[in-house]
Formats: C-alpha cells, structure tokens, sequence
C-alpha cells in the first residue's frame, strides 16, 4: 500500500524533480496506490533527496509480480547462458579426445588457443553492453547467442592451430556481451535486493555446464561419427547446432523491459517500473539516455573497481577449473577411460551448483553482498592448500570440491555488487561492462596458470590460484570497512545546502557524488 504521508512529508522533492501525480488510475487502485503511475511516468521523481523511496508498495502485489518475472524472464537467459559456457569451455574436453594430436599442437599451443579466446573477450567487453543498451537486450542477446553458436559449430571444421585460433576469436568477440548483457537486462526487472539470487539462476548455469558439458561430451564421443564429423568435432558440431536452435528460439521469447512485455497487465508494468525506480536517488527515467558523464562515473566508480578486481581474482579460479579440470582429473586418475576422466570432472560441478544459488539466496534475503563475497574464500583457500600440500589422490579429488563450492558464487555476487553501486542506466551498463571485463582479464590469467611443462602437480597453478583467493579475501573485508566509513562520512553532509541551485539533470547525472547517495553493502 502506498503512504501518500510520505509526499506531504518531503517538501525538497519537487526541488529536484516533478512531484509524483497523485490522480488515481484504475489500473493502480488495484494495488491501492495512487502514486505509483506517477513514479512509473518519465520526469517524475520516486526518491527523496536522501534516496528514501516515496512510495511504499504492496507486498503482495509485488511478490505476484516477482514470481511472474521469475517464470518468463530468467529462464530463457539462463539456458542461452548454459550454452554460451558449454561453447567456450567444452575445448577441455575435445582436448581430452585429440583436439591436440589432430591440429598437429605442442607444448603451450593449447594455452594459446585458450588465450586467443580471451582477447576479443576482453576487448568488445564495454563495447558489446553499450550495444546492448543501444539497442535493446531482446534482439541484442538473441543476435550474439546465434553468432556463437555458429562460431562454435565452425571449431569443428579447422584443420590447424591457425584456423581454431581464428574461430575461437571470433566465439570471443560474440561471447563477450552475454553476461553483461544478461545482467544489465536483468537489472531493468529487479530490485537491487532481489537481483543477485536471479543472476544467480543464469550464472549457475556455468558450474552445470562443466556437470552437462562433462556428460553430453562423454555421451557424444560413445557415437560413431555425426555426419562426416568424428571424435573431437562431434562436440563442436552437436552441441553448436544445439546453441543456435536455441537461439532462434530467443528472438520470440525474450521481452526487452517491462514496458514492452505483451504479458504484463498496464499496472504490473507500472508496478515492475516504480519499483526498479524507488531505488535511483535523483532519477526521473529509469532507461535514461547515455552520455558521456554517466559511462565515466559509472567506470571509475570506487566499489565498482573494487569489485572488478575481486571478480578478476575470482575469474582465474573460475576459468581455470572450465578449461582445465578435465586435464587436473586425468593427472589424478592417469589411468582411468577417456569417457571416465570426463564423468569425473562432473561432481565437483554440481556441489559448486548448489552453492551458486544458495550464496545469492541469502544474499537476496538479508539485503547484503559484501559480506557473502568474503565469505565465498576459505574454502577456496582450503581447497588449494590441499592441492599442494597432498599427493593423494583422493585428497586432490577432494580439493577439486572445496574450490568449486563457493569460487561460482562471485560471479552472481559481483555483479549484483556492482549494479547496486550505481545510480542510472546508462552507469549500470558501464559499471557491470566493467566489473566482467576486469573478470575476463582473470580468465586470460587463467588460460596461462596450468602449463604443460608444471604438470602432473603443477605447482604454479595451484599457487596462483590460492594466492588469488586469499587476496580476495583482504580486498572484499577492506570495501566492506571503506563503505561504513564513507557512509558514516556522508550522513554529516547537508544534503539540501548540496543540491541547492542545480538542476533535474544536473542532479540525475551526479551518480555516486550525489551526497544522498549510500554505499549498499
């Protein structure tokens, strides 16, 4: 129910932006609120001038409104980002069914496969969710997730290092707006509470597809031959078609935002847009128009560097274990079937499945980030403290579980860390681009932590490794400690003296310098 109160009660409101209407409309009577078209409406304010939503939402309505988001928006994401893992990663298991002896590569040229990847990975990072931005997440996703699918069903046809260096480029350069696309459009749905157990749902996806992608490849390879494609090629060429089906089915089922949503009722959708709104201090648009200020603050906003680099430490944990835990197993267990080696790979992954959702499913509940994010290390720690203390095999197998459980859940973490640190769209698009670009340089790391020559214990990987979590550890304590700090500065600060003599836009463009604004930790 809305607490029409709570207008009478702010009288800087209209200062720095319209008032909220407060003439009802028949769709919003429905949830008893006279105010919310108002804050769903363009020029209109849903935030006092400390961040203090004017608008209180019914419970009810807005759990009604959240389960339906849940059942049409997240799925399809989820399944086109399972496959957009599986693409990427399943070159670990083509490597353990000859990818390497077939294109003729010795040495590190494995690594430098991996590496090629990461480049244009890196590089169309902020570019891709700009684009995404620009043109709107429903075609922008569809559109990438069928250009890697058709790169991944070309990694079966090359016949040397060249040519798979060149395709896995352009897999890159496709790949590298999906989880900041996928992110950043989730983030035009759901609260900032709410957001991390959602990316939760598709970013799970990437510990399921080591579990999926370690059983679909070890069922794959029990096949004679599909089409004139053998082994190795087989992988690329089921599971690229796989990808690109799935992707044409995108492009019908994917909405953009709440507005455009065919099965949304006019006051869900005003609904869906008040709530995301009731959370930006000073906005009047909740898909506002990019400029030049905004992508600035957005990039060098403090938390979001800070959050970036923990995502980078985290990456190298992450991608190393896509890439090279069939090749860790098979030092494990030199012995075992090339189909045995790959169902090994897949338990680690399930356990750490679980963990991916159940960090953000609390994260969700008590409203917090930080703390989950310091939390996700000691076991990761643990785990590869055993990989270089030990040489039991058994021991090692068991490490592979500690480190999987909690290093998935920074990727959900992270990024609802970094949605939560910024004000407008256009800043949210920049700051989520930024923190996964950052992860992906960790994942360029990664590609280069298990080198052929450090085998069978490979030492330096796993010290890399250890010394990445442990950094993640004192760095995520230390933003915690630097927000209550800030926080506890900016609640001195007159706001009204502040703003005094500024504009709507000027206001709307001050993102984090806005002095109502408050670190969410």
């Amino acid at each position: 129910m809305s607490d029409p109160a709570a207008l009478d009660s702010d009288t800087s409101a209209g200062a720095h932006g319209e008032a909220l209407e407060t003439t009802a409309s028949p769709g919003v009577q429905k949830h008893g609120d006279k105010n919310l078209h108002g804050a769903a409406e363009k020029g209109f304010v849903a935030t006092d001038n400390r961040g203090v939503s004017l608008i209180q939402f019914d419970p009810e309505a807005e759990r009604k409104l959240r389960n339906k988001l849940d059942y049409m928006v997240v799925p399809t994401v989820s399944i086109l980002y399972l496959f957009c893992f599986i693409d990427r990663a399943n070159v670990g298991n083509a490597r353990l069914a000859g990818l390497e002896k077939d294109l003729g590569m010795e040495g590190n040229d494995y690594n430098k496969l991996l590496s090629i990847f990461y480049i244009s990975y890196i590089l169309f990072e902020i570019p891709s969710n700009l684009c995404c931005k620009c043109l709107g997440p429903g075609w922008f996703i569809p559109t990438i997730s069928l250009g890697f699918g058709i790169a991944s069903l070309g990694t079966a046809f090359v016949h040397d290092l060249p040519s798979a260096c060149g395709v896995r480029f352009v897999l890159g350069i496709f790949e590298a707006g999906m989880l900041p696309g996928i992110s950043y459009y989730l983030s035009r749905w759901y609260r900032r509470s709410e957001l991390a157990f959602r990316l939760s749902l598709f970013i799970v996806m990437a510990p399921l597809a080591g579990a999926f992608g370690g059983l679909l490849a070890s069922g794959i390879l029990t096949l004679d031959h599909f089409g004139s494609l053998h082994s190795w090629r087989m992988i690329f060429g089921i599971e690229g078609i796989i990808t690109i089906g799935i992707s044409l089915f995108a492009f019908a089922t994917l909405t953009d935002r709440p507005e455009t949503a065919r099965w949304l009722t006019q006051e869900e959708k005003d609904l869906a847009i008040a709530r995301v709104k009731s959370e930006r201090v000073g906005q009047t648009l909740v898909l506002d128009v990019m400029n030049r200020k905004k992508l600035w603050l957005g990039f060098c906003n403090p938390m979001i560097q800070a959050t970036a680099f923990i995502f980078l430490l985290n990456n190298i944990t992450v991608q190393g274990l896509a890439f090279f835990a069939p090749t860790i197993v098979s030092s494990i267990y030199p012995t075992a079937s090339t189909i045995r080696k790959q169902l090994y790979t897949v338990p680690p992954y399930a356990v750490g499945a679980v963990f991916e959702v159940l960090f953000p499913l609390m994260s969700w509940r008590f409203d917090r980030r930080q703390i989950f994010l310091i939390a996700t290390a000691p076991l990761t720690m643990l785990g590869y403290i055993l990989f270089l203390a030990s040489d039991e095999p058994r021991v090692r197998y068991a490490a592979t579980f500690f480190t999987a459980i909690n290093c998935f859940a920074v990727g959900s973490l992270s990024n609802a860390q970094a949605s939560a640190q910024v004000v407008s769209d256009t800043a949210r698009s920049m700051g989520i681009a930024t923190n996964i670009m950052y992860g992906n340089i960790g994942g360029l790391i990664a590609t280069w932590s298990y080198l052929s020559w450090d085998g069978p214990d490979y030492p330096i990987g796993n010290g890399l490794n250890l010394a990445a979590s442990s950094l993640i550890l004192i760095l995520a304590t230390a933003g915690l400690l630097w927000m209550k700090w800030d926080n506890k500065r900016r609640d001195k600060l007159d706001v009204d003296e502040k703003l005094r003599g500024l504009t709507p836009e000027q206001v709307g463009s001050l993102e984090w310098k806005h002095p109502g604004w408050r670190w969410k930790p």
